[in-house]
């Protein structure tokens, strides 16, 4: 134990320790570099190879003080080259932020059009550029979270290098595989928004579905009615306590197994009825078949087998 009295301390005014100290002389008087750790007194490196805990940017002037970095983007792989490859911005402004002189915008006008057939050589990386930016788009415009847009990309990718593709039309198949990971989310979009919002029939989409699924030997991943329930009752403006006993409209059916061989959407469709009729926010067939993209006789008919097979279970 050292006593007070041989303490030594450093120019701050705290005490040093043993590790402080040049294990060959005893020196205090330590030069920590970038790299090493070397005593000023005799030279020997005490330490090296260290590892830089500082931040990971340098900056030049102030608008690389804001970014605060030194690295490119991060790679993806919802893109054909894993946002590897540069592009040329199309603001004409040179690296000082100076407006390109309009002799010069043919010149760099020309340079993008090179560059961005630079990063797709061949047929495949067109396929999968255009694929992929479907998906983004496709993903972005249905609210999907990055998750279930990557997986999409993924199992696109796996197709493309399998050469399931072929022959086939690519938007079908990027919206298929898109389809197929939100379900697999479980997230509640219907087979007729996706197929709305890729700008195709929804009998195409249905086709490249199944096809895939055939494929890659897939189940499709089943939907909880629950879910679609919560989207109905938020469009439709329901209170909390409707979508409750929508819900247990719903479990109830499941375990006398009244939902067997009929699809989510309906039997979601016809609690959310009913449950609005019991709690006094009545909303027509119509409306419900609006907001879950059914038809009024679906409506109609899920809600008789209920009201015939159900409510006098639950002593509704």
């Amino acid at each position: 134990m050292v006593s007070e009295s041989s303490q030594i301390y450093n120019h701050a005014g705290l005490p040093v320790l043993e590790q402080d100290k040049c294990p060959e002389c005893g020196s205090v008087k330590l030069n920590y570099g970038d790299e090493e750790i070397v005593c000023s007194e005799c030279g020997l490196v005490i330490e090296g190879y260290l590892i830089d805990q500082g931040p990971e940017w340098r900056a030049f002037d102030a608008e690389q003080r804001e970014k605060r970095t030194r690295v490119g983007a991060p790679t993806t792989i919802t893109t054909h080259d894993r946002g590897l490859s540069t592009i040329i911005d199309w603001k004409n402004q040179d690296i000082h932020g100076k407006q390109i002189k309009g002799s010069q915008i043919s010149q760099i006008y020309r340079l993008r059009k090179l560059q961005r057939r630079t990063r797709v050589s061949d047929a495949i990386e067109r396929n999968l550029a255009f694929a992929l930016d479907h998906i983004k788009k496709l993903g972005k415009a249905l609210s999907l979270p990055k998750s279930v847009i990557e997986t999409g990309s993924v199992l696109y990718q796996k197709g493309a290098k399998e050469k399931l593709v072929r022959g086939r039309s690519i938007k079908d198949i990027a919206s298929a595989t898109l389809y197929y990971s939100l379900r697999d989310a479980g997230i509640p979009r219907t087979l007729k928004e996706v197929s709305e919002k890729a700008g195709i029939s929804k009998n195409d989409l249905s086709r490249s579905y199944r096809y895939i699924l055939n494929k890659f030997d897939y189940c499709s991943p089943e939907y909880e009615t629950n879910k679609f329930i919560e989207k109905f009752s938020e469009n439709l403006g329901l209170l909390g306590k409707t979508e409750t006993i929508a819900k247990k409209i719903t479990n109830v059916a499941r375990e006398i197994k009244l939902t067997g061989g009929r699809g989510p959407l309906g039997i979601a469709a016809a609690s959310t009825y009913v449950a609005s009729i019991l709690t006094g926010e009545r909303r027509t067939q119509r409306e419900i078949a609006e907001v879950s993209k059914v038809t009024e006789v679906t409506v109609r008919n899920r809600y008789k087998d209920l009201s015939e097979n159900l409510l006098f279970v639950m002593g509704l």
